[in-house]
């Protein structure tokens, strides 16, 4: 039998680049060694936005259409929406009877999120008894799949540790080996920066979507900082100081080690302007994602069909989590 993965991620809007670079491709790939289950983690998506929820269920469906037409096969995957699961906010409750508070409080996801919100409002307020419980619930979303694996980047590993020392402090105290420990599967792909060399997102205004039109991403494309000192087009460049445009070129061209010595080459020798260089960048990641946003566009037609994949994942993942939180539920003698 294939072991267990799970992964998800918030419904925030369309996804860009970065989520296909950093997360999408891995899971395309992983998918065929792993039993994989992919939520989106609507839940998750209230810890800071609980006052704005006017488009979230399009982003939903939203991120669903961007991970099926990048390759996440529903015949494959089990793809699911966090809040139509009961059973996790059940295991929820129960695993955070049993977490001391300083392990919640020294999550480092959790001390950013709380620093943005008090840093948006003057109002102490704005961090929500749902956020600092924030750490539990992700938690929770591995162990209620007795996952033995998520995957995740360097940056994240903090999430899988709290999740492991939840799992152990569950079995100290029942005197049980019933949940499995889960290990990350680490990821070694860079982020992908936004067109202005800042960490990429909707919210800062420097990303590009999955589903952007060629015109739209090249328009973007062009924006994109490159080598500072390279002021001329006759100026001789360093590719080391490309800022956004190249670390692009490896992460779009990393199988096709001539290209990015021909951009090398060029860019010192100063035989491409920056302009022309990034014009055939666009034209790369557009060819790079044509197929998948025809395939997006074609889904986008048939919302029904998108809702019933999500449904039958809920379904399948229900019966699944029963499994654990009826086990769960034995093994602290609640009652029958």
């Amino acid at each position: 039998m294939k072991q267990t993965l799970m992964s998800g991620m918030r419904p925030t809007g369309k996804l860009h680049l970065g989520h296909y670079i950093g997360v999408l491709s891995n899971w395309v790939n992983l998918q065929k060694n792993y039993d994989c289950y992919f939520g989106v983690a609507d839940l998750h998506a209230l810890t800071t936005k609980y006052d704005n929820t006017k488009d979230l269920q399009q982003n939903i469906i939203d991120v669903v259409l961007d991970w099926i037409s990048c390759g996440i096969d529903p015949n494959v995957s089990t793809i699911y929406v966090q809040s139509k699961i009961p059973q996790v906010c059940q295991l929820h409750l129960l695993l955070s009877m049993i977490t001391p508070q300083n392990w919640v409080e020294r999550d480092p996801t959790l001390k950013d999120m709380a620093k943005i919100l008090r840093n948006k409002s003057e109002n102490t307020s704005s961090v929500s008894y749902g956020l600092i419980g924030y750490p539990v619930l992700m938690s929770t979303d591995i162990l209620i799949f007795n996952a033995q694996y998520v995957p995740v980047g360097i940056d994240q590993i903090a999430h899988i540790e709290i999740t492991r020392d939840i799992a152990r402090r569950f079995n100290n105290i029942y005197n049980t080996d019933f949940f499995v420990e889960p290990k990350p599967l680490l990821t070694h792909v860079p982020m992908l920066l936004g067109i202005d060399g800042q960490k990429m997102g909707k919210s800062f205004h420097n990303d590009i979507k999955i589903s952007d039109d060629e015109k739209t991403t090249e328009e973007k494309i062009l924006k994109a900082i490159t080598d500072p000192n390279r002021i001329k087009k006759t100026d001789s460049g360093n590719i080391e100081n490309c800022q956004v445009a190249f670390k692009y070129y490896k992460a779009f061209a990393k199988d096709n080690q001539e290209l990015l010595t021909q951009v090398k080459a060029e860019c010192h020798n100063a035989e491409i302007g920056c302009r022309d260089c990034k014009k055939r960048l666009a034209c790369l990641i557009n060819k790079k994602f044509e197929p998948i946003r025809q395939k997006r566009n074609e889904l986008s037609l048939n919302i029904d069909m998108l809702k019933q994949i999500i449904d039958e994942g809920n379904k399948k993942v229900q019966i699944k989590n029963q499994i654990v939180l009826d086990k769960v539920n034995e093994i602290m003698h609640m009652y029958k």
